[in-house]
Formats: structure tokens, sequence, C-alpha cells
């Protein structure tokens, strides 16, 4: 019995609603559920002197927090013990840390498939990442 699960998506609607709607929580009514979300950093680089956070980078993270309390807020409606967490960084390395010092026993991510092969083999997709490093079970949701 999974007692401590982490949903962590990608920041956008659709993601977060298909992990909330996962027909497998209904498995685990007595857990305690962190929704996470992880930010790229997004650094604008000015040359050899530095770098800062762009602008967009900072509204995108508000409209990801705003998402993220809205996920919270339906998990506690349904009844489960949740709570929101938002973290920046390499996404896959975030989710095995936060996982790993909060002893999850389940991480749960979604995967939506690649039409273009390119796309599927060389582009990023953190669950594949994430099960390299993941310090528990990881359910992967197929997102439609």
């Amino acid at each position: 019995m999974y007692k401590n699960i982490l949903l962590a998506y990608d920041g956008s609607d659709l993601d977060q609603k298909a992990l909330i709607e996962c027909k497998d929580l209904t498995n685990w009514p007595a857990a305690q559920i962190t929704l996470l979300t992880v930010s790229p950093n997004f650094y604008t680089s000015i040359g050899m002197e530095g770098a800062f956070i762009s602008d967009n980078s900072v509204h995108d993270q508000q409209v990801q927090t705003e998402i993220l309390n809205t996920g919270v807020r339906s998990l506690q409606a349904a009844g489960y013990n949740a709570q929101g967490v938002a973290l920046t960084g390499d996404p896959a390395v975030q989710i095995a840390d936060y996982a790993k010092q909060n002893n999850c026993d389940l991480i749960i991510v979604g995967h939506q498939h690649k039409a273009n092969w390119a796309a599927r083999w060389w582009g990023t997709f953190k669950s594949k990442a994430l099960i390299e490093i993941a310090p528990c079970s990881v359910l992967i949701v197929i997102l439609k």
C-alpha cells in the first residue's frame, strides 16, 4: 500500500488533469499526496558577466503556481490529503531528489506519445530519465 505519493507534472492543465483523475489514485485514499511541478531554469544571458531571470519565466512560474493551487484544491475536494510544491531546476533530478528527501514510495508522472519519431527518440521526455534515478516505484500515466 502506497502511503506517500508524488504526482509530478509539467505544469500544463492537461498533464495535471490526467494525473489528478488517474483511476489508480482511488486505490490509495489514505495516502499523503504531493502535487509537484518543476519549472526549468530560464536564464537570459548577458554575456560573460552573468545571467538574469527573464520576465517571461517569472510570468510562467506564476501561471504554474496558479495551476498547482487549483490542482491541490481539486485533490482536497475529492477527499485526499494533498499539498502542492513548486520547484525549479532539471525536472527529473528535482522529482527524484524530492521523492528521496520526503520518503515517497510512488511517483506518478504523465507521458504523451510523440507522433514524430525524431521527437520521441531525441527529444527530452522526463519519464525515461526519471526511472533511471528514482528512489521508488514510478507509475507512468499515458496522456491522451
